[in-house]
């Protein structure tokens, strides 16, 4: 893998410091990393870019640490909603559109204008919608794994109601991503 697409290269570059928050966007990146690839390894008909897949699981939440969430080591300033826009600006300063997109679109099961302006997000209004398979891939297994619980995979049942709690539209999502790659 070239260098500057190494996702462990950049793992280091913004999380330099061998501490809690590093282990712990490690130990959720490889989680989210290893379902990806499974889905990947289960669907070959889907053809999607393994390679691509890691990388961007890897990556997908590389922004935490500029957000303010005490409870899982985040000690930044921003809303913890921003760490995938946060991400995404850090992805597309290291040239890396493709990961950027992962990085932005990975709330939830995707973010319009419209919910962004209706329920007051801190987030400039757009679609974050995940648009590829493999961004579409990445978001879903994201679902399964929680960074203040990192010791379990959520059922589907339980990401449905984490999901039912910001209206009916990221649950249908959901189960249809999960009829698709489960």
């Amino acid at each position: 893998m070239p260098m500057e697409t190494d996702p462990m290269r950049l793992i280091e570059k913004y999380y330099p410091e061998d501490n809690a928050l590093r282990r712990l966007l490690l130990h959720h990146s490889r989680q989210v990393a290893a379902k990806a690839l499974d889905v990947a390894d289960r669907h070959p008909e889907l053809g999607l870019d393994r390679a691509f897949l890691y990388r961007a699981a890897m990556l997908h939440d590389i922004g935490i640490f500029r957000t303010d969430a005490p409870a899982i080591h985040c000690h930044g300033t921003a809303p913890y909603l921003m760490h995938g826009r946060l991400g995404a600006e850090l992805m597309r300063a290291e040239g890396l559109e493709r990961e950027a997109r992962v990085c932005e679109r990975h709330t939830g099961t995707g973010l319009t204008a419209a919910q962004i302006e209706a329920q007051g997000l801190p987030l400039p209004p757009a679609d974050y919608r995940p648009e590829t398979t493999e961004e579409q891939v990445v978001c879903y297994a994201d679902k399964f794994f929680s960074k203040s619980h990192p010791e379990r995979e959520r059922t589907p049942e339980q990401v449905e109601r984490s999901l039912a709690k910001f209206g009916p539209e990221g649950v249908a999502t959901f189960r249809a991503w999960h009829r698709r790659f489960a």
